[in-house]
């Protein structure tokens, strides 16, 4: 499966070495064009920008949000809304409150975009044990992404745990 990787911190660069180790193919972007040539290294295909990171991808197509919450993922959650098409799919990794989660489900809804809220443990460790994941989201997009799930879980580290909004608010608690 192919997936896009925005964020290449830690732990979406980590995260990103994982899938490809796993089997997936990456496409990332990263403001950090050394992130990006790291990546690449790696065996990700490098993105200079969102616009080319979901024209790297295709439809149904995934973007994972690797970022902190605030203000850089409400702009992402936004650029990419206007470049995704119906069926296509935004996970949100960081810790962004559960609230924004479902209200961006909402928003997104009416365009047929999913809103897929992940909340993700693991650390530095990661990479070698696997993430715990917390999934919030549609049924038709969290199924569609399990191979993706379970190749960055540990063997039953990940649950779909409701709808949007439910993953953040799973790792909350």
């Amino acid at each position: 499966m192919k997936i896009g990787m925005v964020g290449l911190g830690r732990m979406g660069a980590n995260m990103t070495k994982r899938l490809i180790e796993k089997g997936h193919e990456v496409a990332v972007y990263d403001p950090n064009a050394a992130a990006v040539a790291a990546a690449e290294a790696e065996g990700a295909q490098g993105t200079h920008s969102l616009d080319e990171l979901v024209g790297a991808l295709e439809a149904p197509r995934a973007v994972w949000l690797m970022v902190p919450s605030g203000e850089i993922t409400q702009s992402s959650v936004a650029a990419l809304a206007k470049l995704l098409t119906a069926g296509d799919t935004i996970v949100d990794g960081g810790n962004s409150p559960y609230r924004d989660a479902q209200r961006w489900s909402e928003e997104l809804r009416p365009a047929g975009l999913h809103f897929v809220d992940a909340g993700v443990s693991g650390g530095i460790w990661g990479l070698q044990v696997g993430y715990c994941l917390m999934v919030g989201g549609p049924d038709e997009a969290v199924d569609r992404l399990e191979p993706i799930f379970t190749a960055l879980a540990p063997p039953d580290g990940y649950a779909h745990v409701g709808p949007s909004g439910a993953g953040h608010y799973t790792k909350m608690v």
